[in-house]
């Protein structure tokens, strides 16, 4: 079995968008942790603020099944794939770490980026898997959150409450 970290986002009917993400990840991989939600500015473009967190879940799918999965389920909440990269997302799965598998080839890069990127996946990942190493930094998440350096960004995630039972 792989412990898989997913960032989840939304800025598109956001709330009930990340309702049915959840239970459609529980259907498929069963027990799904998640962090705090949080609420950010979009990045890199004009639009709604987004809903962000990052779930974890074990798996015996290998990678690119999960990614499979993950797409489809974007898929059944009506994200695009066609629109520009950086726009309004009905829902938004990447998948951050598989295990400790460190992959590089054309379109997938794993431990993802945007780990040390945004403070929206960094945050809710060092929340949920703090005392977990970085498989290239050998650093904890919390650590690596600690140290994040964009006060900016890191001021702008504000924690929200939301009922995920519907």
């Amino acid at each position: 079995m792989a412990t898989v970290y997913v960032s989840v986002g939304s800025n598109v009917d956001r709330e009930n968008n990340v309702r049915q993400c959840l239970d459609k990840l529980r259907q498929i991989f069963g027990s799904v942790q998640a962090s705090t939600i949080y609420q950010s500015a979009a990045v890199g473009f004009q639009g709604d603020d987004f809903l962000n967190l990052v779930v974890e879940f074990d798996t015996g799918l290998d990678v690119y099944a999960v990614i499979a999965q993950l797409q489809n389920i974007e898929a059944q909440q009506g994200r695009r794939r066609d629109g520009d990269r950086f726009s309004s997302r009905t829902l938004d799965l990447d998948i951050l770490l598989y295990d400790n598998l460190i992959l590089e080839e054309t379109g997938l890069k794993l431990p993802r980026p945007d780990i040390l990127r945004y403070a929206f996946v960094l945050c809710p990942l060092a929340e949920l898997a703090g005392e977990r190493r970085h498989p290239v930094l050998n650093s904890t998440f919390y650590e690596l959150w600690q140290v994040f350096d964009n006060p900016t960004e890191r001021a702008s995630l504000r924690p929200v409450w939301l009922n995920l039972n519907g």
